[in-house]
């Protein structure tokens, strides 16, 4: 039984951590970084295109050391610079994030499938 649980868990350490990120915030996004779980730094934009408008999405692939499936999330909105950033996000289990942004109460939100 021990066995078969850490199998289990290699193996989902080792799962790739790409996504497809949906922009439905009503504005266009900047740039798009990704670290692992609560890391001193973000490193560089990940989006691999210059912006990300309202509507589009973009599959974001890459290749970590790492070996952990707890990841942030940050964007960065092209209008103010101002960003939003989630935290502790299983990108093992998870394979599409979509973003909105609310105006009545000036909070960007995510949603996971």
């Amino acid at each position: 039984m021990f066995l078969s649980g850490f199998a289990t868990s290699a193996l989902a350490a080792e799962a790739k951590q790409d996504f497809t990120l949906v922009n439905k915030t009503g504005y266009e996004l900047e740039s798009v970084f990704v670290s692992p779980g609560h890391a001193d730094a973000w490193g560089e934009d990940v989006m691999g295109r210059d912006t990300l408008g309202d509507g589009e999405y973009v599959h974001i692939s890459f290749k970590r050391a790492e070996k952990t499936c707890e990841w942030d999330l940050k964007v960065v909105y092209k209008v103010d610079s101002s960003s939003a950033v989630w935290h502790d996000i299983d990108l093992c289990s998870v394979s599409k994030i979509t973003i909105r942004y609310n105006k009545n109460t000036d909070k960007t939100t995510a949603s996971y499938e």
